[in-house]
């Protein structure tokens, strides 16, 4: 089976705070932000690539309830995510670390040579949104950049 990732739900206390930050700090351009703004949709997203975004679902109870009541959902509104992990090119990764510098979003370490969906990744860094949600950036090598397949485990 193929499939691709077509949305992650980040919870959020504030939801335009988060857009702003995601799109101004990140880079990620903006989903639905003014149907957001005047009420016509309940979250904000921003765009990963052509075929997936994040949501930026408000921790508001109204929300948390409104995903309680989906079914098989019940119970997870605020569930805690580990990370998600964006893959780039060398040069975003570097603007990346430039603009989350200019904003003072901390960056503790650069991990080398680390494992993903792709292969080796020659650099990841992480950081964090400003409701704590974990953020992998990563760039692949062009040469590199598709994953052989590994046999089952």
């Amino acid at each position: 089976m193929e499939a691709k990732l077509d949305h992650v739900v980040l919870w959020v206390a504030d939801p335009l705070r988060s857009l702003d930050f995601y799109q101004r700090v990140v880079g990620l351009p903006p989903v639905r932000a003014d149907a957001f703004r005047t009420g016509e949709a309940p979250f904000p997203s921003v765009r990963v690539s052509t075929e997936s975004i994040i949501d930026l679902m408000p921790r508001a109870a109204a929300a948390a309830a409104a995903v309680n009541a989906v079914p098989g959902a019940g119970g997870t509104a605020g569930h805690p995510v580990n990370h998600i992990c964006l893959a780039m090119g060398r040069e975003e990764f570097d603007a990346l670390r430039r603009r989350l510098a200019d904003n003072a979003v901390s960056v503790p370490v650069t991990m080398e040579q680390s494992f993903g969906a792709r292969g080796i990744a020659p650099r990841a860094f992480y950081f964090t949104d400003p409701d704590n949600n974990v953020i992998e950036a990563r760039y692949y090598d062009q040469a590199d950049s598709v994953m052989r397949r590994q046999p089952s485990e």
